[in-house]
């Protein structure tokens, strides 16, 4: 694995690790361990209470009623409080909730005075894109505290899934195209959420990356693009995170249900990475409660009649053994027994929201991503007034839908109040212009473009132009720009130094609308704004609020300056405007590539399956060439690469040193740093390598670390280190289901992106190394023609 020895969060890490180690010595010299009375405790129940636990987490169990429970769409909508399932043996139901970007509680009702609020964090992608993992883990443990002090115990979060294609209507959710980066970020968001004592849950696994016929296809991959792509970030985040829980997902890998599935949850998880968590199923998902729990199921949600009789036929009948049930839910018990209620911990109900506030806006600036500025237009002098277009410049995007929202949070900054906050002159008639705009398409509430066709409309039960209930969060995101006449615009122009324009876009489980890019009415008022403000001599920015990777190519001339804000949490407005204005250097760099367009994406002719959204199977024919592994293989020009991100300052990388020119075991990596501009800034440094492709083929390069500096002031330096390991020069072989180092040439690059290579240096592999053999599992149903460089 690679590290700087910079970097704090690893030093966290140890702490955490070092304290869980103390806690478990201390537990044995105390008596018996927890599992010891979890197996005691499921010995005195009866098989109906078994098995009432089990399915939905006591929905069951004679004479418990919950109160509140999910909606059976696949996400929590209500509170999941903690309720007594078994007071003779003092066993409560677990609060879960719902929440990659923050706690997603039941939101104020109308009227209410009281309400407890939380916050709403950066996004996940958002996230990825800081490569600050010591910000991530400090996101994290916030995030944590909230779950902490508003008394719940299980939060279902991060998703760690890979951004294979950016239609995915979940990719905000998830982090990144590369495993490295995603495990990584994962594995710091877990390690700061349970530092809380709370249990994190890295979901949807495996192989979630499409929204079209979810709950049932089926994701043919290879066994080396699952090793070395799909399984390499959750094994990083279980190996490194610890993780107390793990979400399965709904649909089938490789003909199995992956809630189905002991290859990938026995055998690979546990065997292999030594998860000693529980396991519980996506809401509501089909298939079998026998094979689910036979798999290694340790909660089944949210449960139904129908796994209940399933699994109480199969032990009456003597054909699922009652032992291996009772182990199953005592993995679970011993959850419960773990948890900080059973611990003695009050909740508070009063988290520090004003702190976190801080840590939310702090992954906001990180996170966000300058991808154009010519003629260093940016950043805004105090005294500029601009003119701010668009809905969503007041509408802002926090997050997505569905189970991805935040619904509690109090506030969030939009792009317009951020920019007053900040001493810009804005245009308040064009506020006001927007608000009535904005409050139109709520009161009219007509259906989007984008849901009115027939399959949106059965899928979502519309039967006229109004937008069903449900469409609340996403109404404004997804419906029509606000047009204006060139004679508007030039008006405001006269009364403004810059225009700027926010593009904006949500997205959400269950339908492919992470990738829409521009109207033609967006292109057109973008090209008005650009050629009226151009022709006298005025600057245009555009700030993209959007879930995932953009088109951009057939715009970005018209622009001047574009910030990447992604869903940025509810302080993105005051980071767009700390950035725009200078108070910040922008310090992100893209988790993905950007293509030209998506015919460009590897996985565009095979998403989302065969037949074309009926989904039976989706083939993964591009193999192992995902994002950049592809475009900088095959030589395929992108807008903006892996690992782009421009700043206000410029870097210098010198200085580069191999601890060897053998490779023995380990290898030490070093590089300077220097800031050579005029403005503090941080820089983030990429370690690629490029492997000898003696034995298989290879990607050209592939990421194996990366670390951020500090904030250097000009002229500052500051000497990064990394560490290569056995592991990270290893590629899958499938033929012998093995982690093989190939003999041969390694060169390390170091870069500001994937195709900006700053650096080289070269190492020698004597001879091959088996770096580690694993089961033979998980092999393909179905035979794959997979992209070959050889046949390029």
């Amino acid at each position: 694995m690679i590290f700087s020895k910079r970097n704090n969060a690893y030093k966290t890490i140890l702490t955490v690790l070092l304290c869980l180690l103390c806690a478990a010595l201390w537990g044995r010299a105390q008596g018996a361990p927890v599992s010891e009375e979890a197996k005691k405790l499921v010995a005195q129940m009866t098989l109906e209470e078994k098995l009432g636990i089990i399915v939905g987490d006591g929905n069951f169990v004679p004479g418990f009623v919950r109160n509140t429970q999910d909606a059976g769409q696949g996400m929590i909508l209500e509170d999941q409080r903690s309720h007594p399932i078994l007071p003779r043996l003092s066993i409560r139901t677990t609060a879960m909730s719902d929440g990659p970007a923050g706690l997603n509680r039941e939101a104020r009702k109308e009227g209410q005075e009281y309400f407890q609020y939380t916050t709403a964090f950066p996004t996940s992608t958002c996230l990825a894109a800081t490569w600050n993992m010591d910000l991530v883990l400090a996101v994290g443990e916030a995030f944590g505290n909230e779950v902490l002090e508003y008394d719940y115990e299980l939060i279902l979060a991060p998703g760690v899934n890979l951004h294979r294609n950016p239609h995915d209507g979940r990719v905000f959710e998830y982090y990144s195209e590369d495993p490295l980066l995603s495990g990584k970020s994962a594995a710091a968001m877990i390690l700061g959420l349970q530092s809380n004592g709370i249990g994190a849950t890295p979901k949807h696994f495996l192989a979630h990356n499409q929204q079209t016929d979810r709950r049932t296809y089926n994701a043919v991959i290879s066994q080396r693009a699952l090793r070395e792509i799909y399984l390499r970030g959750f094994e990083i985040a279980v190996k490194e995170g610890q993780p107390k829980c793990i979400m399965t997902s709904y649909n089938r890998m490789n003909g199995l249900y992956t809630a189905e599935n002991p290859e990938l949850l026995q055998t690979v998880t546990c065997e292999e990475w030594g998860f000693n968590g529980f396991f519980i199923t996506d809401f509501d998902g089909l298939g079998s409660s026998v094979a689910k729990v036979r798999a290694g199921h340790n909660l089944l949600m949210s449960g139904n009649t129908e796994e209940y009789e399933e699994l109480k036929k199969a032990i009456e009948s003597k054909s699922f053994d009652e032992a291996l049930l009772d182990e199953r839910l005592a993995r679970y018990i011993d959850f419960k027994l773990d948890s900080p209620r059973s611990h003695g911990h009050k909740p508070s109900h009063n988290p520090d929201l004003e702190a976190h506030a801080k840590i939310a806006e702090q992954g906001a600036k990180e996170g966000m991503v300058l991808l154009e500025n010519k003629d260093n237009c940016l950043p805004l002098k105090g005294d500029e007034t601009v003119a701010i277009f668009g809905k969503t410049s007041y509408a802002f995007n926090p997050y997505g839908t569905g189970s991805g929202e935040v619904r509690s949070l109090k506030h969030c900054i939009s792009v317009y109040d951020g920019l007053k906050a900040a001493g810009l002159g804005v245009l308040e008639d064009m506020k006001d212009d927007y608000l009535a705009y904005i409050e139109k398409i709520k009161r009219d509430n007509l259906v989007p473009d984008y849901f009115d066709n027939p399959k949106m409309r059965k899928d979502n039960g519309i039967v006229d132009d109004q937008a069903p209930r449900h469409f609340k969060n996403r109404l404004v995101a997804f419906s029509r720009e606000k047009e204006l006449t060139r004679e508007e615009i030039s008006a405001y122009c006269e009364r403004s130094a810059t225009a700027l324009i926010t593009f904006g876009r949500s997205a959400g489980e269950n339908y492919e609308n992470g990738y829409l890019p521009i109207t033609e009415r967006e292109h057109q008022l973008l090209r008005d704004i650009s050629e009226i403000y151009h022709s006298a001599g005025k600057k245009v920015i555009v700030v993209l609020n959007v879930v995932g990777v953009w088109e951009t190519a057939s715009w970005s001339d018209l622009a001047d300056a574009i910030l990447m804000a992604w869903l940025p949490g509810q302080e993105g407005g005051t980071a767009v405007a700390e950035i725009l204005t200078g108070a910040v250097n922008p310090s992100g760099k893209l988790p993905d590539s950007f293509p030209l367009k998506y015919e460009d994406v590897p996985s565009a002719a095979s998403f989302p399956g065969s037949p074309n959204y009926d989904s039976v199977n989706s083939y993964y024919n591009e193999g192992i060439y995902v994002g950049y592994r592809y475009y900088d293989s095959f030589n395929v020009p992108t807008a903006y690469p892996f690992g782009f991100g421009l700043s206000y300052t410029t870097f210098s990388y010198s200085d580069l040193k191999l601890s060897a020119d053998q490779f023995q075991s380990k290898l030490q990596v070093s590089v300077t740093v220097e800031n050579t501009g005029s403005v503090a800034g941080k820089e983030i440094v990429q370690l690629y390598l490029a492997a000898p492709t003696t034995q298989i083929e290879k990607p050209q390069q592939e990421l194996k670390g990366f670390a951020k500096t500090v904030l250097l002031q000009p002229g500052e330096r500051e000497v990064l280190h990394f560490e290569l390991d056995e592991r990270a020069l290893a590629s899958f072989w499938s033929g012998i289901s093995a982690w093989v180092a190939d003999q041969g040439s390694y060169e390390v690059r170091i870069g500001a992106s994937s195709q900006d290579i700053r650096l080289k240096a070269s190492f020698e592999l004597a001879e091959d190394i088996v770096v580690e053999k694993v089961n033979d599992v998980l092999y393909p149903n179905v035979l794959l023609e997979e992209l070959s460089r050889s046949e390029s």
